[in-house]
């Protein structure tokens, strides 16, 4: 909601989708859960090991990249 808050007013688009502005800027304000920081740790974890790899993953010459 934050990226399209100069296209559309917060109430708006709380409204559209069924929780309170209170609720929202609640949300807003709060720590990242256990959960998302280990989520995000991971990812960070993940990255690094394909980066010393040179960007591998399976099969030889293989890349992630399309």
């Amino acid at each position: 909601m934050t990226a399209n808050q100069a296209m559309f007013p917060i109430q708006t688009m709380c409204r559209s989708f069924g929780v309170s502005r209170a609720g929202y800027y609640a949300w807003l304000g709060r720590q990242a859960s256990a959960r998302s920081r280990a989520d995000a740790d991971l990812t960070d974890r993940i990255r690094s090991i394909h980066r010393a790899s040179r960007e591998t993953y399976g099969a030889p010459g293989a890349s992630m990249r399309s």
